[in-house]
């Protein structure tokens, strides 16, 4: 819910990893062509996030991951050689030209503050640290749920208070037999 989010060149990491890794959208002969830019941003520290960036990386492109937490809070890996991790920043505002292309992303830094009830220390931002990263390409990362669908529809499919699929961790294996989970799913 930022400024210029519905931007020429802003995708959701859903609609970024679905159209690249299945349609494969990176094909000009493709049916639904996607440009994927020389520097992309992804917004977001989890592991579709990661997926997203590790994607973009693979197509070529420069890759920045913005996430306003510090390390020890990034839900996903550190460890994506090539990535290049910008933490404890947040964007504020994508920036388009006169045809609504994104041309970069203001970004505010962040600092984390004392923590809230939860015991997660709240990120806060830093007044006027105010900057601009170039960029062609933004994917948003953030607060994507799994489709309900499957989990409302299937019995013996349990979910957590979130509406994630429960599975164990060491192989996938859900509440129903013969059924596996993975992912953010």
């Amino acid at each position: 819910n930022i400024p210029g989010e519905t931007a020429n060149g802003v995708f959701s990491a859903n609609e970024f990893l679905t159209r690249n890794n299945l349609m494969k959208a990176y094909r000009q002969d493709a049916d639904t062509p996607m440009k994927v830019g020389k520097k992309v941003v992804v917004v977001g520290g989890g592991n579709v996030a990661m997926d997203a960036a590790r994607t973009a990386l693979r197509l070529g492109a420069e890759v920045h991951v913005v996430y306003r937490r510090s390390e020890e809070e990034l839900p996903a890996r550190k460890e994506e050689e090539g990535i290049i991790f910008d933490l404890l920043q947040n964007p504020v505002e994508i920036l388009t030209d006169e045809n609504d292309w994104v041309t970069g992303v203001k970004i505010v830094k962040m600092e984390l503050g004392e923590p809230d009830a939860s015991g997660r220390r709240r990120p806060i931002e830093i007044p006027n640290s105010e900057y601009t990263m170039d960029c062609d390409t933004v994917i948003m990362s953030l607060g994507t749920s799994p489709n309900p669908l499957i989990s409302s529809t299937t019995k013996g499919l349990d979910t957590d208070r979130k509406g994630c699929i429960i599975a164990k961790e060491e192989n996938g294996a859900t509440t129903k037999t013969a059924v596996y989970a993975g992912g953010d799913a």
